[in-house]
Order: C-alpha cells, then structure tokens, then sequence
C-alpha cells in the first residue's frame, strides 16, 4: 500500500438538500457548501445520494404493475433533464469546484447515459481529475428504485489512492451486501463513504459495524430536506396525490421528508461525530490514520482475521456493454463502427 501524506485528514460530511429537479439551483448549493468547508479546514467534501439534483422521494413516477401513466412519464423526463452528463458543463463545475477549492470532492449525482439514468457517485482529486465513477446501483436498486435507475457492473467497485489515504465506498443499502463490502475491504479501503437516504436509526449502527467490520474510518452521509425542497407541483406532496404521512394526514410545505442522521466513525466503531438529525449541518471530524494500524492489531477482515483456504471471493470487474461490434476480419471495429 502507498503511503500517505497526511497523518490528519479533516472530512466533512454535508447534511443539507439540493433544489430538487433544479440542476443549476442544485450546483450553484453545491459550489456555497464546498467553499464553507474548505474554509474549515476539510480536506475530502462529500455530499449525501442524489444530491444532483434530486432523491425522488415517495414517487414511483406513477408506476404501477402493467400501467405507467402519462403524468409519470412528464416528470421521468423532467428528472433526466435535471441530471448530469459526463462529461458536461454541470460536471466542468464539479471539476472547478474541487480545482478552486483544493479538495477532495466526492458528490452523489443522477447521472444520464443514453437514455437510462444511473444512481452515481463520484470522486474527484484535488486538481478535478475524476479518480471513480461508481453506479448505485452498480450492484442492484432498491425496491421501486429498480424502475427509475439503472444498473452497473463491477468496474465501479474500487479503492482510489489518494493523499489521504485509500477511500472507496458504497451507496445506501449496497452496504448491506457483504460481498461488496469485502471487495473494499480486500483494496485496503482506509476512508469508507457511504451516501444514503436511510434515515432509520438502525443505519447508524450499520455504519457502526463496518467501520468496526472494516477497521477503517465510516463517513455516512444523508441528506435533510422538507417538502419544500421539492417543486410546488410535484405529485407526492399536492393536495389531490393519494400519498399521506404516517399518521394519515396530508403533507405541509414545512414538514420533514429526512430527517438526516449523518455521522462520522473511527475504525473501532465508535462515534468521531455523533448523528445529526433535523436539520441542515456540516459535519467535520478529524481522522488519525495511525488509528486504523491500531485497530487492526486483533483484527484485519482479509489479513489475521481471514481463512481464504475456506472462503474465497471472485469479482467481476469487466464494465458492462450490451453490444460488441467486431469486423468480419475479426479486427476491432473502429469507433464510429
């Protein structure tokens, strides 16, 4: 494992909402938050899943078994008009940002590719260059998810050196794949991200475990967002949608759709920055990457604390393409093939 540069790494977790289905409203967020944590002191930003420019919160797009409404397929298309392009001027910002800035910027977007929409995050260095691409569900969605993102493959599961250590990650509920888990652990993963919008209090005792799992450093990040941060017309929260809160009743402008609960842990599990609920908030810790070398003096999950004679674990990483042009000659076909 390369060495490091820095024996304190300052990280900041970013608990706030974009402008839902506003790309640039979302961004321009962005740009301001980024500017205030770097002004603290942090070296790696990292933003909450979606944050570009929108979790669809309680909205399946008016989906149901054998029907899709045309309401839903309206709003679909206004959503993928509202996600990034790689490369585009939206991702040129997130390169300026992280260039201007001097930070590490990880940030979880939607992401269009053709005509499908992918669950994406990315991490970028200090000088903008992209150092990972990973799609959630590079492994699998979610529930309703599964209609409106696509799947990846297994090119996206990987551990980036950087100068603060070696960070890799997953998003939301893929951390509860342990397979997945494992190929972080076995790339050396030191700074584990790990956007979500789970905002039950049983995440945080995941989060608890992986870190203690891993012997590496957690940084869970969630979003909090009202239903105002949600256009005026959209579905779930007018009057007329059938969509109710728990208790029966109908949605108002200030009422709390996450409620957050973003946390930072250290490699024995426990709490460097204790969850964060109801409210927008930066949360910073500052990790001792010494303390991972520490932990793992009783335990190392693919070190001391493995049996690969009996366990063995085989990922594909090969990215996923539906089509393969060759020429009769059996040489590549050029690209415009």
């Amino acid at each position: 494992m390369a060495a490091t540069t820095k024996e304190t790494v300052r990280v900041a977790a970013v608990q706030a909402a974009p402008v839902s289905f506003d790309l640039e409203k979302s961004l321009g967020k962005l740009v301001k938050l980024t500017g205030e944590a770097a002004a603290q002191g942090a070296d790696l930003v990292v933003f909450p899943e979606g944050f570009l420019s929108a979790y669809p919160w309680r909205y399946a797009f008016d989906a149901t078994i054998g029907a899709r409404e045309p309401r839903g397929r309206q709003w679909y298309a206004r959503y993928y008009d509202s996600s990034v392009d790689i490369p585009s001027t939206a991702f040129n910002t997130l390169v300026e940002t992280a260039k201007t800035h001097g930070v590490l910027l990880q940030v979880g977007i939607i992401e269009k590719s053709g005509g499908t929409l992918y669950c994406t995050t990315l991490l970028l260095n200090r000088d903008g260059s992209l150092l990972t691409k990973h799609r959630k569900r590079q492994l699998i969605p979610t529930a309703a998810e599964r209609l409106v993102w696509g799947r990846g493959a297994g090119d996206g599961l990987e551990v980036a050196q950087t100068d603060v250590g070696r960070v890799g990650g997953l998003i939301c509920w893929e951390n509860y794949m342990p397979a997945a888990r494992m190929a972080l652990y076995q790339q050396g993963v030191e700074i584990y991200l790990t956007p979500n919008a789970d905002d039950l209090p049983s995440w945080t005792a995941t989060m608890q475990h992986i870190a203690k799992e891993g012997r590496c450093f957690v940084v869970s990040v969630n979003s909090f967002c009202r239903v105002s941060d949600f256009p005026p017309d959209y579905p779930p929260f007018t009057p007329e949608h059938h969509d109710r809160k728990p208790d029966g009743s109908k949605w108002e402008a200030s009422d709390i759709v996450n409620h957050g609960g973003s946390c930072i842990v250290g490699p024995l599990g426990i709490f460097l920055a204790e969850p964060v609920w109801d409210r927008e908030e930066i949360i910073y810790a500052d990790l001792v990457l010494s303390d991972i070398k520490e932990a793992r003096l009783d335990f190392d999950p693919v070190g001391s604390y493995s049996r690969p004679d009996i366990f063995t674990l085989t990922v594909n990483t090969k990215a996923g393409t539906s089509v393969v042009f060759e020429s009769q000659s059996n040489e590549p076909c050029p690209s415009y093939c």
